[in-house]
């Protein structure tokens, strides 16, 4: 029952932003108190999420593989709503304390999300939440630590834009089968696979552009090692889920989901040397 209650949550995502929030929040030059907070507060609005999303999906994952907790009978309908009702508010008490720029910024990321899940997740716009809300998670955290946003970190938004749509239509392009069965149209059933792979990378490959060529100067080997790493983690990303387009190995599905794994795991590490960079310029 815990396990599936972990499954229910969505660990991976959630505590990849929350990871973010707290490196991003500490380099703001807050107390570790308050980037802790901050953190625990993400954690819980994705917790509030990827609950949401799962409860809504139940009557259509029945046929996946493997079964989620709600559509498996392991976490019932009810206690699922709870859960996401209760790390909603959970999430939102705790970012108070850092005033209520910082609680607009968090409710708006909040409401990206809760529009994926309710109206968005299937359909050829499902991209456009996670587009406006990556860009808010180092505005959050910089904002929530240290009370304003320097212009180094507000330069990082049209790279999160660009990642956030790419890593979007990337998560539907995982899905495309079971969404096309099911007569879905996703943004990835309506680019077709190739096509979706195809927009999902140009995307990343924009953004990282971008991130070279806008990063602050001078913020450091360390945040130069960090961003690095990020565009070599998002770039295999890329390569790998290519080869869920044109299958070698593995069934269709499998490496698709370990590379968007690795873009999400690089684009988060991406932002994180951005903001290592911004601090080290801006203090």
């Amino acid at each position: 029952m815990l396990s599936a209650r972990l499954r229910l949550v969505h660990p991976f995502p959630s505590l990849l932003n929350s990871v973010a929030v707290f490196v991003m929040a500490s380099t703001a030059g807050g107390p570790v108190t308050a980037a802790l907070r901050l953190a625990v507060a993400m954690l819980f609005i994705q917790f509030a999420i990827g609950t949401l999303n799962d409860v809504l999906d139940a009557p259509r994952d029945r046929d996946r593989r493997p079964i989620k907790p709600i559509a498996a009978g392991l976490v019932s309908a009810s206690t699922a709503r709870g859960i996401a009702l209760g790390s909603a508010t959970g999430g939102l008490i705790l970012v108070a304390p850092s005033g209520p720029e910082t609680l607009a910024v968090a409710a708006a990321g909040l409401g990206c999300g809760v529009t994926y899940d309710l109206w968005l997740s299937r359909t050829a716009i499902s991209w456009l939440p996670l587009a406006f809300a990556l860009p808010l998670v180092p505005l959050y955290a910089w904002l929530g630590a240290s009370g304003g946003v320097p212009a180094a970190v507000l330069a990082v938004v049209p790279v999160a834009i660009l990642a956030g749509a790419g890593l979007a239509i990337g998560n539907a392009l995982v899905d495309l089968e079971a969404d096309r069965g099911h007569g879905r149209r996703t943004v990835a059933v309506v680019l077709g696979r190739t096509g979706a792979w195809a927009t999902h990378a140009s995307g990343l490959v924009v953004a990282i552009v971008l991130a070279i060529l806008l990063r602050p100067l001078g913020g450091g080997l360390a945040a130069e090692r960090v961003l690095a790493a990020g565009i070599g983690l998002a770039v295999a990303g890329i390569v790998l889920a290519l080869t869920d387009v044109v299958p070698v190995g593995p069934p269709r599905g499998i490496t698709g989901r370990i590379g968007w794994a690795l873009e999400a795991v690089g684009v988060a590490a991406i932002g994180i040397g951005w903001v290592l960079a911004a601090g080290a310029t801006t203090t």
